[in-house]
This record gives structure tokens, sequence and C-alpha cells, in this order.
């Protein structure tokens, strides 16, 4: 199945399989993808599948425009395996092949209700998110709401938050450049994440933010 993975400074926030015969990305919350941004327009891009793996993109007509492997484009364009999209500071890879799929991947990275695996007096009921302290993409927040999510870039850096009972842990999953958080070394060994911690993947600074509903 058709599907797209969105980075922010080599930093995972969306992992979309492309279903519908229409999927509509922009800034505006009634868009299929939201990207809230102000670099994103209300309605930014259109991505159509037409068969079982064929994506076509369009822009609609957008302030900043679309990008695919750094050219703008100006009508709509047949997407290829691996092709890059840019949207301002968001880079969307683009993969065709559903070889690419391990078993399993869709159900894992679904969406869930942070309220249905939190126990009342801990941080298990609490939303929370990565805010970017460096980079272009400083201020931008992207929330944490599967029960396991992955960030970073595969080969440098790249841990897994996941959310159990009990709150927030992270662990390093994959690359050569050792996280940190708050400033110490992070290893496979899951763990518990505090609000205002400050996790580090190769030179990206990010604060982990609990709010209460």
């Amino acid at each position: 199945m058709p599907q797209l993975i969105a980075s922010v400074q080599g930093v995972e926030v969306k992992h979309v399989y492309l279903k519908n015969n229409r999927t509509t990305l922009g800034r505006m919350p009634h868009n299929d993808i939201v990207f809230d941004n102000m670099v994103v327009s209300g309605e930014h891009c259109v991505f159509e599948l037409r068969g079982i793996a064929d994506v076509y993109i369009e822009d609609l007509g957008s302030t900043n425009g679309t990008y695919v492997n750094a050219q703008m484009i100006k009508t709509r364009q047949l997407l290829r395996d691996n092709d890059i999209i840019t949207i301002g500071n968001f880079r969307v890879q683009f993969l065709a092949a559903s070889k690419r799929e391990q078993p399993g991947t869709e159900k894992k990275t679904m969406a869930m209700p942070l309220d249905a695996l939190g126990l009342p007096g801990t941080s298990g009921v609490l939303l929370a998110s990565l805010k970017m302290l460096s980079g272009a993409s400083a201020g931008l927040e992207v929330p944490v709401v599967k029960a396991v999510t992955t960030f970073g870039q595969p080969g440098v850096a790249v841990v897994s938050i996941s959310h159990r009972r009990d709150g927030y842990y992270v662990a390093h999953v994959n690359g050569q450049t050792l996280p940190t958080l708050n400033g110490k070394p992070i290893g496979p060994q899951a763990i518990a994440l505090a609000h205002n911690d400050v996790l580090n993947l190769a030179g990206t600074e990010m604060a982990f933010l609990l709010k209460g509903k």
C-alpha cells in the first residue's frame, strides 16, 4: 500500500497510508493530513490514488508551492517510489512498494485514544508532545498520539517513545549516533520520560511536554 513518511529536520512526525482515492494535505483541520504550520496553505496539495499503487500529486494553488525532488510542480504529477516531496520545512518521502511494509506495521502506527491506556493519577492520562528547540523549525510542536512512535533519521539516530500504563518511555532503536536525554546517552533499555525533559537526536533538540486534558 502506498505510504507517506513526513519528517522535520530528520524527525519523523507523520506516517500515513494512502487508502482513499483522494487524500488532502494542508494547514486547516478538515484536511486528511494536517501540517499545522504557517508555511503550509489551508489546502496545500492533494494525493490521488489510481488503481492499486499509482499516486498522483497536485498542488492546490498553495502560497509557497509543492516540490517533488526539489522541482516545483505546476501540474498533476505521478509519484515514483522514493520521491521526496518538500512543503516548507516538511520533507515527505513517498513509498509505493508494498514490500516495504512489515507485517503488523499499520496496526502498530495507528493512532489511539490516550485515555484508553492511562490510569488515573499517572502521566498516562496526560497528552504528550515534542517541541522543537533548535533549527528552522524551532517552536514547532508535534503531538505523540500513538502507542509506539519513532522519531529520528534512520541510520543516524532513531528513538521510540512508547506510551505505557504508567507513563511515557524512550529507547534508542537505530543509528550510529547515540541520542541523549538531558545530556545522558539513551540505550536500548527504555527510560521514563518526564515533563520538560530534553532529547537530542544527532544535534536536533526537542523538549518532551506533558499537558493535562
